[in-house]
């Protein structure tokens, strides 16, 4: 028997690719809990699970009895806690891992449908009236647009604004834009349930900070006492944006290559006067 026969089989090439695998998976998951509300839950479980390791370690017949009794509800409890969390974490797998014949084409939108909301987004900061547009990426949002006023009109800055305007009925709630096309209005949108989020923002903001952690959707916020512009992408929020901070954001998240226009030099034409002199 050669010295051989002694090295684990860890080295073969399977194993390695599980370990891996094992790595990646627990080095997303690390990642898409750290600065949120499930840290702390995690802790509390990884203490539960070494009460339980000392409980049988020790012989402790009672309180393993407890702890082995709990375990059933530890899953229900986990998925009732951090279903905001496990939500965000599929939508990140499956962003990610989307097969090349159902990924939508990147740039759906044009760059004059941003231009638009950039402009209406832009008016309605400078007027100080509140508004919350939503835009669907590749998780539908068809179930809020049922529940909403159904328009299905071409994007355009008049009717964002005559919509958000205060006199008119649609103007409580959220627009939700879908393929190229102002889907509804009116919709009311879940609030974030996130106790970090400051007291300062309003039910809009909560509602975009709501839709965005549930989906990957992003939203616009147009504050109502301060005018002004928020983004919010994945439950994150950026506030005080200009017009040209807001249209890099939109474009970027939608995949559309920001275009440069070039402005040429002036001419100037020179003309002989000379023969007009008397």
């Amino acid at each position: 028997m050669s010295w051989t026969d002694y090295i684990p089989t860890i080295n073969t090439l399977r194993n390695l690719l599980d370990i891996a695998l094992v790595f990646v998976i627990v080095y997303v998951v690390l990642k898409l809990l750290r600065g949120t509300r499930a840290v702390p839950t995690m802790v509390g479980i990884v203490l539960i699970a070494l009460l339980y390791w000392l409980a049988v370690a020790q012989d402790l017949a009672t309180l393993e009895f407890v702890l082995r009794s709990a375990v059933l509800y530890i899953g229900f409890a986990i998925i009732v806690l951090f279903q905001s969390e496990i939500r965000q974490a599929l939508i990140y797998f499956a962003n990610r891992l989307q097969f090349p014949i159902l990924k939508r084409q990147r740039g759906q939108f044009g760059g004059s449908v941003f231009d638009e909301i950039v402009l209406a987004a832009t008016t309605l900061s400078t007027e100080k009236t509140g508004a919350l547009i939503v835009i669907e990426r590749k998780v539908g949002l068809r179930n809020f647009v049922d529940a909403g006023v159904q328009l299905d009109a071409a994007i355009s800055y008049d009717l964002l604004v005559t919509i958000f305007n205060p006199s008119t009925p649609l103007h409580d709630g959220a627009v939700v834009i879908q393929n190229e096309r102002v889907a509804a209005a009116s919709v009311f949108l879940p609030l974030t349930k996130n106790p970090e989020v400051s007291r300062e923002l309003g039910t809009r903001h909560r509602a975009a900070i709501g839709i965005t952690e549930g989906t990957d959707a992003i939203a616009i916020v147009v504050s109502e006492e301060t005018g002004l512009i928020t983004y919010v992408e994945g439950g994150n929020v950026r506030r005080n944006l200009d017009t040209n901070a807001l249209r890099k954001l939109l474009l970027d998240a939608m995949d559309i290559p920001i275009v440069i226009q070039k402005r040429e030099p002036a001419k100037v034409v020179s003309e002989d006067v000379s023969e007009a002199r008397p």
